[in-house]
C-alpha cells in the first residue's frame, strides 16, 4: 500500500509523458501536501540520503569547511566517450523497483515521489494518492516559485544532478544494471526544477553549467559530490576544481 504523503519522496524527470487524467483532481490531505513553512528546503549536508526536500544554501564557514572536505573525497579522471549510452541502460523511467534506494517499491513511481517530496500545495489525480497534477515549487536553480499544472508539463522537469550520460562517460558503462538503476532513481540524485534551466544544463558537469542562482551553487556542488562519493564515481578535474571554487576553497 502507498505510504502517506508525509514520508517524503524520491526521483526525477520531465513531467511530460504523464498518463492522461480526468479534469477533476483532489487536494492532498496533510503530510507533504500541506503548505510548508519558509525554510523547509534542507541543506545537502543535513540531507545525506536525499529524502528531505529542496536544496538550501551552504552558508557559514563551518558548513563550507564540511563541503570542502566532502568535495576533496571525489576522485578525478578524464571523461570517456559516450559510445553505447542509452537511457534504457538505467532501466525504464521512473521505475518503482530500483532496489537499494529510499522509497523503492512504495507503490508510487520515482517521478511522483520526487514531486511529492519537494512540492507544496499538491493536488492529485482523482482517485490517486500518487499521481501529482498540480503543485507549487520553490525552484532551487533559479529561485523562482513555479505554480505548476499538468497542462504545462515541461515547465517543471526532474533533474538528475549527475546526468546519466555523464555517469556513463565516467565509468557507469561498466557498472551492473542494478547499480545504474539505483543512480537513475536515487532521490539523492533527483531534483524537480525549472524546465528551461534543466534543458540548458543537458548532460553538463559543473565546469560547463551551474545553477543560475549563485547562492545555491555551493549546495549544488555538494550534492554533485555526494552522488559521486556514494557511487564511487570520479568527475573530471575541471569539474572538481569548479566545485571547490563554488564553496570558496
Amino acid at each position: 500500500m502507498r505510504r502517506g504523503g508525509g514520508a517524503a519522496a524520491v526521483a526525477v524527470v520531465l513531467l511530460a509523458g504523464c498518463e492522461s487524467i480526468p479534469d477533476v483532481d483532489v487536494p492532498a490531505s496533510g503530510g507533504s501536501g500541506a503548505p510548508a513553512p519558509d525554510g523547509r528546503a534542507a541543506s545537502p549536508l543535513d540531507n545525506p540520503d536525499g529524502t528531505r526536500p529542496g536544496l538550501a544554501p551552504v552558508r557559514d564557514a563551518q558548513e563550507r569547511a564540511e563541503a570542502a572536505a566532502l568535495i576533496d573525497k571525489v576522485a578525478t579522471k578524464g571523461r570517456g566517450p559516450k559510445t553505447g549510452y542509452d537511457r534504457d541502460e538505467y532501466g525504464y523511467a521512473w521505475m518503482d523497483t530500483a532496489d537499494g534506494v529510499p522509497l523503492a517499491r512504495n507503490g508510487c513511481d520515482t517521478r511522483n515521489d520526487i514531486l511529492q517530496r519537494d512540492g507544496q500545495e499538491l493536488r492529485f489525480r482523482s482517485g490517486s494518492d500518487c499521481v501529482v497534477v498540480s503543485l507549487t515549487l520553490a525552484d532551487p536553480y533559479t529561485g523562482k516559485t513555479i505554480e505548476w499544472r499538468k497542462q504545462q508539463a515541461s515547465e517543471v522537469q526532474i533533474d538528475h544532478v549527475v546526468p546519466l550520460s555523464y555517469s556513463w562517460q565516467m565509468g557507469a558503462s561498466r557498472w551492473s544494471e542494478a547499480k545504474r538503476r539505483q543512480l537513475a532513481n536515487d532521490p539523492l540524485n533527483l531534483l524537480p526544477v525549472d524546465g528551461s534551466a534543466n534543458s540548458a544544463k543537458s548532460d553538463s558537469g559543473p565546469a560547463s553549467w551551474l545553477p543560475p542562482s549563485k547562492g545555491i551553487r555551493c549546495a549544488y556542488a555538494v550534492r554533485f559530490a555526494q552522488v559521486a562519493v556514494k557511487y564511487e564515481m570520479p568527475v573530471t578535474k575541471a569539474d572538481k576544481e569548479t566545485m571547490r571554487e563554488q564553496c570558496g576553497v
